[in-house]
């Protein structure tokens, strides 16, 4: 993940973080006003519960005049006429009747003639009358519909031990109720507890299913949040009427309930989106400001690792400190630069003096031997034999040079990346005899026994010259420092490498001189003759090949060395 990415994540975590517990926040104000909402229909509900409990009761002191009934009437036409008076002086009563001791009709007073034929009226099997006579007040019954009219029956005990039985229509009521209003559609219903909401019949009323509304009228909260009917979403309260054995519901659409709070919400989450657009922006901006700096800055530390150090940062990719930063880490660069400069030529200098330390000696004993050679060969004081002897010792004198002086060439090449193999798929049998084919007079001199294991139609794909140098390179090696028992060379392959062993019962090395021999101009007997740079040489071309030269030994047993080469892709 770049550093960019990194800073904008914690840059937008940050800024977004106390978005959260203001969106918590808001779905709590969401919840606090949704029920200071309905608490304003609750009070709706239960001012009009109240209503219609004064209702009864002023219906209660209505009654009360009645009781002429008893003190101004007398049996039989008197009290029928009384009767009628009464149900004239009360236009909401559709019919009266008096009801003896025992509950039985004795008369009746109807405000519609087709109800004067109607069936008696006897509440004699209702034990409930005797508790009403000593209550001395009105009863009400729960409201019922009568052809299509909400009316309610009450019974009224009387001083004298009779009861007044009445039927109260209920259309003053519900008109009035029709009337209220909570909003703009919000309204006020009178509902029976089985969930049945009444009304007049040509008034509107919503399309509620009972047995819904009766489990809702059932329950404890007092509170509609969610009513749902076939068109319409409700929201809204209930209070108990507790003088009909009914209940005042408030009903109103919610999307007009909760509008002012769906307002603010869409205000608040606007507000919300834009903090939140700002902080991407914002972060995104910010992050990019810092992010590409310190990116330049990563980059040009990775160059510098690299060993460019002419890379320079473009100063004008920061600001602030960021800026002064990329200015001192582009002076360190060119310190850094002027510095390794200065230690090139040092090194340099120790290297040509170490070279000269190293190859001096050798350079001069033949350069002395082959000058005395010249002066006696030029003096004519010589025989015909010490000539030829002569001439085959400077030949001799001058191949050592020329070796010394290919080695040199050969690191210079090397280290200048020209040493480039020109790989093939080679046969390793011939080659690897030809190098034994070579060193095999040296090591029968020594009583050596010079072993080669190689697989038939074995190949390797390698730069068959630069290969067989380094073969040749590691035998001369092995036999120089073996001074009795064997050198053993072996080939194999793996899923992707060849590999190559030269194995010799020698000397052997220590760890420590495992880990130097491979470089310049070390020699494990300072004493040898040669010059310490075949091994340098033979690794530096097997890495060449995309290979490694490594070695194992042990004191007094030996050593091993590894040549491993990849295979050729595919």
């Amino acid at each position: 993940m770049s550093i960019f990415s990194k800073l904008f994540k914690l840059f937008l975590t940050v800024v977004l973080m106390p978005l959260i517990p203001m969106a918590l926040l808001l779905a709590f104000y969401q919840n606090r006003q949704k029920d200071n909402i309905l608490e304003t229909h609750y009070n709706l509900a239960e001012i009009v519960s109240y209503n219609i409990k004064n209702y009864a009761e002023d219906l209660t002191w209505r009654l009360s005049l009645a009781q002429r009934l008893v003190t101004q009437s007398q049996p039989g036409s008197g009290r029928t006429a009384a009767l009628r008076e009464i149900l004239a002086e009360n236009p909401d009563f559709a019919f009266l009747a008096l009801l003896g001791p025992d509950g039985k009709e004795q008369v009746r007073a109807v405000r519609h003639p087709q109800a004067e034929e109607g069936e008696k009226i006897d509440l004699s099997a209702d034990a409930s009358l005797p508790a009403m006579a000593r209550d001395g007040r009105i009863h009400l019954s729960g409201v019922e519909t009568a052809a299509s009219w909400p009316v309610a029956e009450f019974v009224f005990p009387l001083s004298d031990g009779t009861f007044l039985y009445g039927v109260w229509s209920m259309y003053n009521l519900l008109d009035n109720l029709q009337q209220m209003r909570i909003g703009r559609t919000g309204q006020v219903y009178l509902a029976s507890p089985q969930g049945q909401i009444l009304s007049l019949p040509y008034q509107w009323r919503p399309d509620v299913q009972p047995d819904k509304l009766k489990v809702l009228l059932s329950g404890k909260n007092r509170f509609i949040k969610n009513f749902k009917t076939p068109f319409e979403k409700y929201a809204g309260a209930f209070a108990p009427a507790s003088a009909l054995d009914a209940y005042v519901v408030v009903l109103q659409p919610q999307e007009e309930a909760f509008r002012s709070l769906y307002f603010a919400n869409v205000v608040i989450i606007l507000f919300l989106l834009a903090i939140a657009t700002l902080a991407y922006f914002g972060a995104l901006a910010f992050s990019r400001s810092l992010g590409e700096p310190i990116a330049a800055l990563a980059k040009g530390a990775e160059e510098v690792s690299h060993g460019n150090l002419d890379h320079r940062v473009p100063e004008e990719a920061g600001w602030g400190e960021l800026r002064q930063l990329i200015a001192s880490f582009n002076q360190m660069t060119a310190d850094l630069k002027d510095y390794q400069a200065l230690q090139l030529k040092t090194q340099i200098s120790e290297m040509k003096e170490q070279i000269f330390r190293s190859v001096a000696h050798d350079l001069r004993a033949p350069l002395l031997g082959l000058q005395g050679y010249i002066y006696l060969l030029s003096s004519g004081k010589i025989t015909e034999e010490q000539r030829v002897e002569y001439l085959q010792r400077m030949e001799e004198a001058t191949k050592n040079l020329t070796s010394l002086l290919e080695d040199v060439l050969s690191v210079s090449r090397i280290e200048a990346g020209m040493a480039l193999p020109q790989r093939q798929q080679v046969l390793l049998e011939p080659l690897l005899q030809n190098v034994v084919h070579t060193s095999e007079p040296v090591a029968q001199q020594k009583g050596l026994h010079l072993e080669l294991q190689v697989p038939a139609q074995l190949s390797a794909w390698a730069d068959p010259k630069l290969l067989q140098r380094i073969v040749t390179n590691l035998l001369s090696n092995a036999v120089k420092f073996t001074q009795e028992g064997f050198v053993e060379i072996s080939a194999e392959e793996n899923a992707s490498h060849t590999i190559i062993r030269v194995r010799d019962s020698g000397v052997g090395m220590t760890e420590k001189q495992c880990a130097e021999i491979f470089e310049k101009y070390r020699q494990v007997d300072e004493n040898a003759s040669g010059y310490g740079l075949g091994l340098f040489i033979s690794r530096q071309l097997a890495r060449a090949h995309g290979g490694d030269l490594t070695v194992s030994s042990v004191p007094g047993q030996g050593s091993t060395f590894i040549l491993t080469l990849p295979k050729e892709e595919k």
